[in-house]
């Protein structure tokens, strides 16, 4: 069961990051225009956002399995369209549009799905919470590291917008692999409230009146602010000499993240939680440090390496904290408003990274940047909710919020 999961999580993952690199330079091929490709990846930010938080409530109604396979089966029917349209037809931007409009409605609440789906699968499986977590960062990690690799060579051997039949297939698998896990293991029970918006609010509620939830929602959000800013913004310019090095930034980053998710997984029950929450700040921090001296190829390479590792355990341990704390009847309402506003995050962060950087420059950008996020990352070694970690010590802060 938890071998199930772990692939249909991998093949999702591998879906994602081949759709991520293949959909725009099919877009750049058909429309010939670099507009098209930014009207494309604008336009699914809103609907991806209001998708995150109102299907939380479906996902805590019906079997996290169920809601699994459907917005599996909404990706690869999202992507597919677009080849299919091809064969019989003429690509335009109006279609790039509708698929991305109708991905959006399958990658966040896939994600929210397949998270409230873990506490399951670690109730089930026969696995420990701190090795499946790892594991999942780690396979995640090299899905990401593999997957513009794969897009390059798909666009390669495959015409245009055929090589989506690949990333459709990837998404159609990862629906088929989520089936073998025995039905009921994701049911759902214990919800309270009758209405969806009854539902919904009850969800916020939770969220926002614990201090564990607020304090980790903050810190979450703080890195995806920064790793957005950065790596969509701030190394494209520092680097635009050097246009490979992104690349091998990336490809850095995600080997970190793969060694950081596999330590995890093999030694995350050993020393105190808060240890581990410690590090993983504290590398974070110091590879961001790296990163943002904007320097030598190699110092920003070990910046981006000590960031991955330090998130793979980071991730890691935030992953069976989440198992533990949050109502298993409101799982899928609280994590889709978190992925909701990591979604909103992202391009929020280059927004506000290119104004910085056209005030002052990509090396003052990178400082503050750097900044923000060490002042977030101080606040959360101070929050009372998170100084003590330990199972036997708040398992139930959500239940008691």
């Amino acid at each position: 069961m938890s071998g199930a999961y772990l692939a249909s999580y991998v093949l999702s993952m591998v879906g994602n990051s081949l759709a991520g690199v293949v959909l725009p330079l099919v877009v750049l091929q058909v429309t010939g225009s670099a507009w098209g490709a930014g009207v494309v990846a604008a336009v699914s930010v809103v609907p991806a956002v209001l998708a995150g938080l109102f299907t939380g409530v479906v996902i805590d109604r019906i079997d996290r399995r169920t809601a699994s396979v459907l917005t599996d089966l909404v990706s690869a029917a999202a992507i597919g369209m677009l080849p299919l349209v091809e064969l019989v037809g003429e690509l335009s931007l109006g279609w790039f549009v509708a698929s991305a409009v109708l991905g959006s409605l399958g990658d966040v609440p896939g994600l929210t799905a397949r998270e409230a789906l873990l506490p399951a699968i670690v109730r089930h499986g026969g696995m420990g919470a701190e090795r499946l977590t790892g594991m999942r960062e780690g396979l995640g990690a090299l899905a990401l590291l593999l997957g513009p690799a794969g897009a390059g060579a798909l666009m390669v051997l495959l015409d245009g917008a055929a090589a989506l039949w690949i990333t459709a297939a990837a998404s159609l698998a990862a629906a088929l692999v989520t089936l073998l896990i025995p039905r009921g293991v994701g049911a759902v029970g214990g919800d309270t409230a009758d209405g969806g918006r009854a539902r919904l609010r009850e969800g916020w509620l939770v969220l926002v009146r614990s201090p564990f939830l607020m304090a980790v929602t903050g810190l979450s959000l703080a890195a995806v602010f920064v790793l957005a800013a950065f790596q969509a913004l701030i190394l494209p310019v520092a680097f635009l000499d050097r246009p490979g090095l992104l690349g091998f930034v990336l490809s850095a980053m995600a080997a970190g993240m793969l060694v950081g998710g596999v330590l995890y997984a093999v030694a995350g029950r050993r020393g105190s939680r808060r240890a581990w929450f410690v590090a993983g700040l504290a590398g974070v921090t110091g590879g961001f440090a790296l990163i943002a001296a904007l320097s030598s190829a190699e110092i920003v390479l070990a910046g981006a390496f000590a960031v991955g590792l330090s998130s793979g355990l980071f991730n890691g341990l935030l992953g069976v904290l989440m198992i533990e704390r949050i109502p298993e009847a409101m799982r899928g309402r609280i994590m889709g408003t978190q992925n909701a506003m990591m979604t909103a995050a992202a391009p929020v962060a280059v927004f506000v990274a290119a104004a910085l950087t056209e005030a002052a420059g990509p090396e003052a950008a990178a400082v503050i940047l750097v900044a923000v996020w060490a002042v977030a990352a101080a606040a959360s070694l101070s929050v009372r909710a998170l100084r003590t970690l330990e199972e036997t010590d708040g398992a139930a802060e959500g239940v008691r919020a």
